[in-house]
């Protein structure tokens, strides 16, 4: 509907750019200045169009430049362009692509080609006698902000630079780190609206052609009008789209782009996203921090175990405390049964209510925080949580001990690298806090079926996204919930079906290891 209208009032635009420019009856004439001149009107309505006439000293032939101000560095045009067009000999719109001393100069003579290249900061060059071949100068005005660190990845040890929203500044951070002419990356338009630039990269000779295929497909049929960031991207190329699991990994560094791509995957990036998209990905890849690669393999295995007990613990610790209390007392030792008696004593709200009022409290307090300036939002997290908490427990609201088993759960899912299956995690608490209270420790265990029976069937790119727990692959077990050394990393993940599956020699390198010695 948005397209027809569009269309419609372009046509009666043109209509009136017709009566008011042109006063014969031939129809002729009319359809051509409605082919040559028509667009023109349309963009004129906006106030950061110009154009601009000038003459060539030598040949007084005259030229105009068509351009929107807002997108274009018009110091390159003054500067680069328009003394050598001012000053010197040429005949035709060819002849300006030998003359100016710019890399990107396309000649054209495709009307449709108007608004895509000006709106993509190219400058419209028109010859007074060839008005239907013209010449698009790039002159892109770069607003971008400077490379930082990263802010939701943070790491103490290795590199310090994050994406940021110019998908150009990505991909030269991208191609220092893999300066190597295998790298390919393909660019795609989507997007009716906003036009975004996405880009697909991988290592030809390495990545498994069927998982680059995919992508290739996702992107060139993803029907939407605007593509603000790469989290579009993602709802809209996953493989189950109602799973509250992200089958895509998103991150901020460049490094883990570049390492990943050295294993065989694809890494998507969008114009506008600070974020790079990497797939196929597996579930336990969100628990691993790209910082054990810059750690001894003993302390990141160590820090990778934490971090799925942590995620165990924030799900199941408080459905756990309302099933037992609601159920199983018998299971309660009778020195920890007398304090939990003591600390219930007086409170009037059965075990599930209690636990929902801390875990909403728990997520009002997230969500405040994370909305609310960062200062502001530091006191809000600290204040609220001291304040509330200890007003609940003496108000009667609460016991002490259920408020410490919530914070500890709160504290355990913040342990996830990874945002988007931070929040997962966060989601998952509350189905299986409804189980327990329907059918004790048989619900949690029901819950945790439901669970297993999802992640099963739940694919990346068509990959399974359990492996190598499901399927199981021993050999990709050795960078999965621990990481063994790099020297016993030689084969890379088995599940990619990478065209070149080793990565390096490891007789070889053993053997350079004993020269050494």
């Amino acid at each position: 509907m948005r397209q027809l209208f569009r269309k419609n009032r372009m046509k009666e635009l043109e209509k009136e750019a017709i009566k008011q420019d042109t006063h014969g009856d031939n129809g002729q004439e009319q359809d051509n200045y409605l082919n040559d001149h028509g667009w023109e009107l349309l963009f004129k309505r906006s106030h950061d169009f110009k154009k601009t006439f000038y003459v060539n000293q030598k040949s007084g032939k005259k030229f105009c430049f068509s351009f929107m101000t807002t997108l274009i560095d018009e110091s390159l045009l003054q500067n680069n362009a328009l003394p050598y067009l001012l000053q010197g000999d040429f005949r035709d719109i060819e002849d300006v692509k030998k003359l100016i001393p710019i890399a990107d100069v396309q000649v054209s003579e495709k009307n449709e080609d108007i608004e895509k290249k000006l709106f993509n900061g190219y400058v419209m060059l028109t010859l007074e006698d060839e008005e239907k071949r013209f010449a698009f100068i790039a002159a892109q005005k770069e607003v971008v902000r400077a490379v930082a660190q990263p802010e939701v990845e943070f790491s103490v040890i290795g590199p310090k630079e994050s994406f940021v929203e110019s998908i150009d500044q990505n991909l030269n951070l991208i191609r220092k780190r893999v300066p190597v002419k295998e790298l390919i990356i393909e660019n795609y338009t989507v997007g009716s609206l906003s036009h975004s630039a996405v880009a697909i990269l991988y290592i030809d000779g390495i990545t498994n052609t069927d998982n680059v295929d995919t992508v290739r497909q996702r992107i060139k049929e993803i029907e939407f009008d605007e593509i603000t960031d790469s989290s579009y991207i993602v709802q809209l190329i996953s493989d189950n789209e109602n799973s509250p699991f992200p089958q895509l990994l998103d991150t901020e560094r460049p490094d883990r782009v570049a390492a990943i791509l050295a294993e065989g995957k694809v890494a998507i990036l969008c114009d506008g996203s600070p974020h790079a998209l990497i797939g196929p990905t597996t579930l336990v890849e969100f628990f691993g921090s790209f910082e054990d690669y810059f750690l001894n393999y003993l302390l990141s295995s160590f820090f990778r175990l934490v971090r799925l007990f942590a995620v165990a613990f924030s799900i199941l610790i408080t459905p756990i405390y309302v099933a037992t209390l609601s159920y199983h007392y018998e299971l309660i030792p009778k020195d920890l049964l007398s304090t939990l008696i003591t600390s219930r004593r007086e409170i009037p709200l059965p075990p599930i209510l209690e636990a929902l009022f801390l875990e909403l409290t728990i997520e009002l307090l997230r969500e405040a925080g994370a909305r609310l300036p960062t200062k502001v939002g530091q006191t809000i997290g600290i204040v609220g949580g001291i304040v509330i908490g200890t007003a609940s427990v003496e108000a009667g609201l609460t016991s002490n001990v259920l408020l410490i088993i919530v914070a500890l759960a709160a504290l355990a899912s913040f342990t996830t690298p990874v945002y988007r299956m931070g929040n997962t995690i966060r989601l998952l608490r509350f189905p299986f806090l409804f189980f327990a209270e329907l059918w004790g420790l048989l619900g949690i265990v029901t819950s945790f079926a439901f669970l297993l029976t999802h992640l099963l069937r739940l694919t990346s790119l068509g990959r399974p996204f359990l492996e190598p727990l499901y399927p199981p692959r021993v050999t990709d077990f050795k960078d999965a919930i621990i990481r063994l050394p790099f020297k016993k990393q030689s084969k890379r993940p088995q599940f990619l079906r990478t065209e070149n599956p080793v990565r390096f020699s490891e007789k070889k390198a053993k053997e350079k290891k004993d020269i050494d010695e």
